[in-house]
């Protein structure tokens, strides 16, 4: 985690166990609401958690040059916690309010529907003071007897209990892969290190992951290993050997993460990294197609008899076995190592041409059309398009009629000034409760691309509301929706994807040639690689975009890549693969009937 980032969630931090604090005191206020003075503080320090989470420049770097009161709420007290937290990896007003609310107070905090007032309630009224005690009044029912909650919203929080404790102890994939080469940078710059490669779940690109395997190929392995134990950041050291060392590395507050390293030899690198990519199920496909032939296969080499007959790569292993290589992303039994299996030719990184879905400070974004513009140019890419919020979505600014036409005007202005890339009008408009879409037709058709996301009301319906699967069906069949955003609603770790009958999702996008987004966003990968396949069996056609609300985001497009590739997606089944011509005539396709 950068320093930034590290920064951003413990202000952010500071501010949710101020509230808490605030929200419990007495006699100074009233249950579940701070004093103005509490409040004024809280809100400062979100501001400061906001305006550290999307600088771009290294904070220890301005810092070091004096240039804190730069950054947007940066005062003269503000600059020196942030100087402490550079100096010791602490805050003192965080050590106060650490130790002054229960312990297992804060952890309930990661429980989705709980919010600072919420926590507080529930200590100030029941003397809720962890996890266990929380259980204990949802099974008494004190907990909907409280002011102000009620069945609905306990039973949102029994949910959200089970789905944060069925979805602990795995890290998402954004988190874990820039640690994961980080540390790999490093293992590879040891001397004596010929080459480093991540393996297990990670190189598979699953959504989260349980730990950190790192592979590299060098002679003295215990002096490799010794120095890997004492890396900065290392907070544990688990074992340490002559080929394996495993420490963990703190991900946040009260969280680990392990990682292992394992020197292999040059002869042995290709079983190992075979080996230990798994998954467990493919790797047993794979050994038995070895028996079969009499062979053996396992991390150290495909041996007949005693005889190593390959090893040094994967792509050595799978040919010896008469199987064409398995791009890691596939080797999830899943069909990839059947005879009729085509695994050649996912989709790459570079065939992306365009960026369809990202937000500019119209409505929830951090930088303007121009900047997000230049940082696609940087990326190579011959087009974007602008996707601000439509109006009800007024927590993320939504534009209202009278912006968006403005809006309009200004995407077209910027299009003219800015060359060597082309900027499709769009945007996120809401899917409403009964279906409609949040802006008239005649505004959605001047606009080039759309996209269609449901923001709110993601419950499975009732007296007068519609199904998210009815909704979402509804506003595929508008001629100017585009894409289907971010389709479950799902927040990997945080909230479970909406009750969506996928199949009927699928069946109608193909109908109405309405494409499917895969959300590249980590916490959202949505679709996931399940529903890639489903889709793509039905012959939909699917667009990979960032939602980036920072130029920082749009790099996040290689994690929608890697889930592309996870469900079999070629080039010629994205979009956004397609020069600029032949997406416009994809999308007139539709528009046109």
């Amino acid at each position: 985690m950068s320093i930034n980032a590290e920064l951003a969630h413990t202000f952010a931090r500071i501010a949710d166990l101020m509230e808490i604090d605030g929200a419990t005191g007495k006699p100074t206020s009233s249950p579940g609401k701070p004093t103005s003075s509490v409040g004024f503080r809280v809100n400062s320090y979100r501001r400061v958690a906001r305006t550290l989470k999307d600088t771009t420049a290294d904070v220890a770097t301005l810092a070091a040059e004096g240039r804190l009161a730069e950054l947007p709420g940066v005062g003269k007290g503000t600059a020196q916690r942030i100087q402490q937290f550079i100096d010791e990896r602490r805050i003192d007003v965080l050590d106060e309010l650490e130790a002054k609310l229960p312990k297992g107070l804060p952890a309930l905090l990661e429980i989705p529907g709980m919010g600072p007032k919420k926590v507080a309630l529930v200590h100030d009224k029941l003397d809720v003071q962890s996890l266990d005690d929380l259980k204990r009044v949802i099974a008494s029912g004190e907990l909907a007897a409280l002011p102000g909650l009620g069945g609905a919203s306990v039973k949102k929080i029994a949910e959200g209990i089970a789905f944060l404790e069925s979805s602990g102890g795995r890290t998402p994939l954004g988190i874990a892969l820039p640690l994961a080469e980080a540390f790999a940078q490093r293992v590879g710059q040891l001397p004596g290190v010929k080459r480093v490669a991540i393996a297990g779940s990670l190189r598979r690109g699953a959504e989260t992951i349980g730990d950190i395997d790192l592979l590299c190929e060098a002679k003295d392995g215990e002096a490799i290993v010794s120095a890997f134990t004492q890396f900065d950041g290392v907070q544990r050291i688990l074992a340490a050997g002559a080929t394996k060392g495993s420490v963990t590395v703190a991900l946040g507050d009260e969280r680990e993460i392990q990682i292992d390293l394992r020197v292999v030899p040059v002869e042995s690198f290709g079983a190992a990294l075979q080996y230990f990519t798994g998954s467990k199920e493919h790797n047993v496909r794979l050994r038995e197609t070895a028996v079969k032939r009499k062979w053996r296969l396992n991390e150290y080499g495909l041996y007949d008899g005693e005889k190593q007959i390959a090893g040094r790569s994967e792509e050595g292993i799978y040919k010896k076995l008469g199987k064409p290589y398995v791009p890691p992303e596939l080797r999830e039994d899943r069909g990839e190592l059947d005879e009729d299996a085509t695994t050649e030719g996912l989709v790459e990184l570079g065939d992306i041409l365009g960026d369809l879905h990202m937000h500019t400070t119209a409505s929830d974004g951090r930088c303007s059309i121009e900047e997000m513009a230049a940082a696609a140019q940087d990326l190579g890419y011959e087009y974007i398009a602008i996707c601000d919020h439509s109006k009800s979505s007024t927590i993320a600014n939504g534009l209202s009629i009278k912006r968006m036409e403005k809006q309009i005007e200004d995407i077209r202005a910027a299009n003219q000034r800015v060359e060597g890339i082309e900027i499709l009008i769009g945007c996120e408009c809401d899917i409403l409760p009964d279906g409609s879409m949040d802006y008239p037709d005649e505004l959605l058709a001047q606009c080039d691309w759309v996209v269609a996301s449901i923001h709110s009301a993601m419950g499975s319906g009732g007296t007068g509301k519609k199904s998210p699967t009815e909704r979402t069906i509804a506003a595929m069949h508008n001629p100017y929706v585009s894409a289907i955003g971010h389709p479950t609603g799902r927040l990997i770790n945080r909230r479970a994807a909406m009750e969506l009958d996928m199949a009927a999702v699928v069946e109608a996008a193909a109908e109405t040639y309405t494409f499917l987004e895969i959300n590249a966003g980590w916490q959202r990968l949505d679709l996931k690689d399940l529903h890639v396949r489903q889709a793509l069996e039905a012959k939909v056609t699917l667009t990979i975009n960032t939602d980036a609300h920072h130029t920082d985001h749009l790099p996040l497009m290689r994690y929608g890549v890697t889930t592309a590739r996870r469900g079999w997606a070629k080039k010629k089944d994205i979009v956004n693969c397609l020069p600029l011509a032949a997406l416009r005539k994809c999308i007139a396709a539709k528009r046109n009937g």
